[in-house]
């Protein structure tokens, strides 16, 4: 059977190493592989006979498809942590994940990891993007959030439970965590999910729990992470094996200098911060939350700068999946903030979003990287990324994505729809007094309202307020 040959020729190649960028290069792939890069890829190479793509990429930049190592793609875009967990169900869930994974892929991002969410929808996904009956990066997941009463994810009252479709499941006991590791593994998640305490004030798993989690998911051949903010959880995790750490926010010298020796990568996250922080006001996000989410990357950019400096390993992740975070639209913008908040150079930022990416995605040394024998995840960028890294925000500027080696066609009418999950039952964002009708309650006068007081609204960014933010750490 003859070889799928694509060849992207005469291009500026940033490998995703770190290395400099190289003009004038071409790259030829065979089979969903790379085979050449340089002045041996040419057409010559092909045999005669075998289907042959080729890509002008003069002008543009080729680079490995960027790796998301933290995109929830269950969460529907939703305002509110009820929205998340109950409204919608599994089905619609299911399906409105597989609409969104094609925006996701249109952003060149070619490769995901989901650390947790709903039922094991991301399990089902992962199949169907992989079976090509569903367009999408291709994805590796966890099932939902192993958590305590302390810690993430168990948001509600015990009167009320952990709800079914909740994105954590409730674990007090290290037989209930051994149990529902046994229980995700059999359902064929590729990794655990550990949520530690919301803003990482104090430590929420014992440092016997963690081990024991992560030994038994080794053991049955899985990986596993934990959302951990503070310095207390990071340093029990590196200590437990953990294979990477989502957060970081404070660190100090010391559980910085074991992270670094360890090798665990680090997968900071800061565009849900800093999306609230810097663009908040402009979908309702009150100041004091605003200003929280501003203080704590001050906080989170102090402790990067001294991991980066002590050589801790950064990826790229996003938490891609809230209303704030809408999928496709923001992914790229993670490697900005790591520029900012943890002092990367623009390669050493394109290196976090795809080689260090490919352990999340069970392809250490086989993707991220544009080298023979590497997967063919590319793409063709209109721009410079080592530049001016923030040509990669656009999608405009992302000509051509291809995926195992071979281009994917959108279908861009598609992608400008939006499918959130069903919305919570608001009523408003403040109470309908005398005085606000009538212009007692503020300064607007002239019969206009003042602006609305929000900070009651049951919406993401209060719930966020409360999980992400905290006197102790602002």
């Amino acid at each position: 059977m003859p070889s799928s040959w694509l060849l992207i020729e005469n291009g500026t190649v940033v490998d995703g190493t770190g290395a400099a960028a190289s003009a004038g290069t071409s790259v030829l792939v065979e089979d969903g592989r790379i085979v050449r890069v340089g002045p041996d890829a040419t057409a010559d190479a092909v045999p005669r006979g075998e289907p042959l793509t080729r890509i002008d990429a003069t002008g543009k930049t080729v680079m490995p498809g960027l790796i998301d190592a933290h995109c929830h793609m269950t969460y529907g875009e939703s305002r509110s942590e009820e929205e998340i967990d109950l409204y919608t169900s599994p089905e619609l869930r299911t399906l409105k994940a597989a609409f969104h994974a094609q925006k996701v892929l249109r952003a060149g991002v070619t490769g995901i990891s989901q650390p947790g969410g709903s039922y094991f929808i991301g399990v089902g996904l992962r199949e169907a993007i992989k079976d090509g009956f569903v367009q999408g990066p291709r994805m590796t997941s966890a099932g939902r959030y192993i958590s305590t009463s302390n810690s993430l994810t168990d948001w509600y009252p015990d009167s009320v439970g952990v709800p079914e479709g909740s994105i954590g499941i409730l674990a007090n006991t290290v037989d209930g965590m051994k149990d529902e590791v046994r229980r995700q593994v059999k359902a064929g998640v590729d990794l655990i999910k550990l949520a530690d305490s919301p803003y990482g004030d104090y430590q929420a798993f014992t440092d016997d729990e963690m081990k024991i989690v992560a030994d038994l998911a080794h053991q049955l051949g899985k990986k596993v992470t934990i959302h951990a903010r503070g310095s207390a959880e990071v340093d029990a995790a590196v200590r437990a094996g953990i294979d990477w750490i989502m957060h970081g926010n404070v660190m100090t010298d010391e559980t910085i200098g074991r992270l670094a020796e360890s090798g665990t990568p680090l997968v900071p996250t800061l565009l849900l911060l800093a999306n609230v922080a810097d663009f908040g006001a402009q979908v309702g996000a009150p100041v004091d939350l605003r200003d929280g989410m501003k203080r704590m990357l001050e906080k989170t950019g102090d402790s990067l700068h001294r991991a980066h400096e002590a050589g801790v390993k950064m990826v790229l992740g996003t938490d891609t999946g809230f209303s704030v975070a809408p999928y496709g639209e923001w992914h790229a913008r993670e490697l900005e903030l790591l520029m900012n908040y943890a002092g990367l150079s623009s390669l050493e930022a394109i290196q976090a979003g795809t080689q260090h990416g490919a352990l999340m995605l069970g392809l250490d040394g086989e993707v991220g990287v544009i080298a023979p024998g590497m997967i063919a995840d590319i793409i063709v960028v209109d721009g410079d990324p080592v530049e001016d890294i923030t040509v990669l925000q656009d999608k405009r500027r992302i000509e051509t994505v291809v995926q195992d080696g071979r281009v994917v066609v959108f279908d861009e009418a598609a992608l400008e729809r939006r499918w959130p999950h069903d919305r919570a039952q608001i009523y408003s964002v403040t109470d309908l007094t005398y005085d606000l009708v009538h212009g007692q309650a503020g300064e607007a006068g002239n019969g206009e309202l003042a602006e609305l007081d929000q900070s009651d609204a049951r919406d993401l960014v209060a719930d966020l307020q409360h999980r992400e933010t905290s006197a102790r750490m602002c």
